[in-house]
């Protein structure tokens, strides 16, 4: 059993990269990537941690960049962390955030609600601050009972203090993924809210960018949607991959290896992805 989305708390899962190994360990998963929103940070910690562990880590991240004002998320396999040059690149988008993010505290503040980025960062100054974090403040001092209720009344788009992310270019984004990873592949299709027909569009499209594949399985898919990506892949000529889309407690449950419950990726797309 593999899992090839999972997220640390160098972005916005809940626990270190050595916790989320442990994790993997303990659901008995022989392969995991550690594919954090923007960042490499866990990276070395995770693969210094199990190098003597019976556990293969792939190292990844998923970049969020817009399509037709559509954020998306890409995600990278293999990529090259140690790579001073890719570091500049993701320092720059954080940067980006960051000034967003402050500008939501800010606006925050100014109505008395207790956040901070003290709050937000949580102990961890290298973590990539998302509205998972904002919602996760917003539930502990007490402003909402959970994060649904965060991001529908307060940080949802539209929302009296949500903020646009600066928009990273779809080319911009591939870029990055083609010349630092071995290969990329788009994550949750149907999170977006798109038809089949337009998932195809959006395929091709990134595609033409060097897209090598898609995320067939998900947590959030069911046995028939599963299927139907997988029909499109191989309509396209696209490799498939799946994960969980681990979080830890952000999203209790949801499960490394095997997603709400029923998630199954086949160990035979580790090799698979070892050849796109």
């Amino acid at each position: 059993m593999i899992d090839l989305h999972v997220h640390s708390n160098a972005s916005d899962g809940s626990l270190t990269p050595s916790e989320v190994a442990d994790e993997a360990l303990r659901m008995n998963v022989s392969a995991i990537a550690l594919t954090d929103h923007d960042t490499i940070s866990g990276i070395p910690e995770i693969m210094e941690y199990t190098k003597d562990k019976p556990l293969t880590v792939i190292p990844g991240i998923e970049l969020s960049c817009y399509y037709k004002n559509r954020e998306i998320h890409i995600l990278g396999y293999y990529i090259d962390y140690q790579n001073e040059e890719l570091a500049n690149e993701l320092t720059k988008l954080k940067d980006a955030r960051n000034t967003r993010n402050i500008q939501m505290v800010e606006k925050m503040q100014a109505d008395g609600l207790p956040v901070t980025m003290e709050k937000l960062l949580h102990g961890n100054p290298n973590s990539v601050i998302t509205r998972a974090h904002f919602a996760r403040v917003l539930v502990e001092e007490g402003v909402c009972k959970n994060k649904d209720v965060a991001f529908k009344k307060y940080i949802g788009i539209g929302c009296k203090y949500y903020l646009p992310k600066t928009q990273v270019t779809c080319e911009h984004a591939m870029r990055i993924l083609t010349t630092y990873c071995k290969t990329a592949y788009l994550a949750h299709p149907l999170l977006y809210h798109l038809g089949y027909n337009q998932i195809e569009e959006l395929l091709t499209y990134l595609k033409s960018l060097g897209l090598k594949g898609i995320e067939a399985y998900h947590s959030s898919n069911n046995m028939y949607e599963s299927d139907k990506l997988r029909s499109i892949a191989k309509k396209m000529n696209l490799s498939i991959s799946g994960g969980s889309d681990f979080h830890g407690v952000v999203k209790p449950n949801i499960k490394i290896g095997i997603g709400r419950g029923t998630m199954y990726v086949p160990d035979t797309l580790l090799t698979t992805l070892l050849h796109t």
